[in-house]
């Protein structure tokens, strides 16, 4: 089990950036990590993993804008978001699960989620 903890979030402009980290209570080489959201109304959904291979994968609407990175130094798992829209605005949740990334969303862990808010 990992304990993990979000930090990063705020309100920016349309087009502005910002950088999601998510703190690890040990290392998480051996794990995929994941990055998920949930609008208010909507159904939480996955944005972006990484496999414990360092393959990553993007949802269409963050594809070109969003990277995801592990500092496996620091057991941080990070999310770049750049050229942010307004429909990004969410909870961000980040997650892990030991050596395989979930087909559905039955994650092992997840943090407690962080606000990202974009206005027009």
């Amino acid at each position: 089990q990992v304990q993990l903890l979000e930090s990063g979030g705020g309100s920016v402009q349309a087009g502005g950036s910002l950088r999601l980290s998510c703190k690890a209570s040990r290392t998480i080489g051996d794990y995929c990590m994941g990055w998920f959201r949930q609008a208010p109304g909507k159904e939480r959904e996955e944005v972006a993993t990484i496999d414990r291979f360092v393959n990553r994968r993007y949802i269409d609407p963050v594809e070109g804008r969003f990277t995801t990175s592990i500092d496996n130094a620091k057991n941080t798992l990070y999310l770049q978001m750049n050229s942010l829209k307004p429909e990004d605005t969410a909870m961000y949740y980040c997650a892990a699960n030991f050596a395989r990334c979930p087909w559905n969303d039955d994650w092992e862990n997840w943090g407690q989620g962080t606000q990202v808010i974009v206005s027009s």
